[in-house]
């Protein structure tokens, strides 16, 4: 992966991290299910995206579950 890519991908989890996992103020993003959460990591060709899922109720946890190229995403 692109070392701007791996930076956004880390902004990424920082803000999901500091302010949740509805990421609305990403490129892209939309809700893929009611847990389920995707957006654009970095435009171009290729175009990373990033997959992450909420995980337990009391616990807040988020996992990633793909980091990668918009073509090989498993949406």
């Amino acid at each position: 992966m692109p070392r701007v890519a791996r930076a956004n991908l880390q902004s990424l989890m920082r803000s999901i991290e500091e302010s949740g996992p509805v990421r609305g103020d990403w490129p892209h993003y939309a809700k893929l299910g009611s847990n389920k959460h995707h957006c654009h990591f970095k435009e171009g060709q290729p175009t990373y995206v990033a997959i992450w899922e909420e995980i337990g109720e009391e616990i807040n946890l988020v996992e990633v579950t793909y980091a990668g190229t918009h073509e090989k995403a498993p949406y």
